[in-house]
């Protein structure tokens, strides 16, 4: 298997981000939109290694942290959608195990140099795949248990980010 096509994690990373938000914070008002964007950007850094890597750092995670903090002091509203994005980078280190590897983990201060650093889906073996299939089942769950089953009701979930899990 071409190391891509094993890298390509998306399923796995959002739908176990989704539900860790949803069992941890139980808040009907969270917008669920950003959090898969930010557990699914890291992914680039899985697949192309170098300094892309960085995107799998704490570092990067808890800078997106304070920016969004700081850009939103006052706008409640868009700190509730943009908080997300934050919490999705840390929730794919996790789910990922980048903290297994400490030099992309604590980058910068494990070192600087990340231009050697091997795409960490090298490293992985067969792994990712059965994990993706995981990721999908738990995406079907979470549609179906969200109800959006149609496109018009994926469509309404596009516009406000929220999931009832009813």
């Amino acid at each position: 298997m071409r190391p891509i096509a094993c890298a390509l994690m998306l399923f796995w990373y959002a739908a176990t981000a989704v539900l860790v938000i949803h069992y941890v914070f139980t808040d009907p008002q969270f917008d669920y939109r950003m959090l898969i964007i930010g557990s699914t950007v890291p992914v680039i850094g899985d697949i192309t290694g170098g300094w892309l890597t960085a995107l799998n750092s704490i570092t990067i995670a808890v800078a997106a942290l304070i920016g969004v903090m700081a850009m939103t002091i006052g706008r409640r509203p868009r700190r509730r959608f943009l908080l997300g994005l934050p919490i999705g980078f840390l929730l794919h280190s996790v789910f990922g195990a980048s903290w297994a590897t400490n030099k992309v983990f604590w980058w910068p201060f494990g070192g600087l140099d990340l231009g050697t650093s091997d795409a960490a889906i090298l490293s992985r073996g067969v792994t990712p795949l059965l994990l993706e299939i995981v990721g999908v089942g738990l995406t079907v769950w979470i549609m179906k248990r969200n109800q959006l089953q149609s496109w018009e009701q994926l469509r309404s979930w596009t516009r406000d980010g929220k999931l009832t899990f009813r």
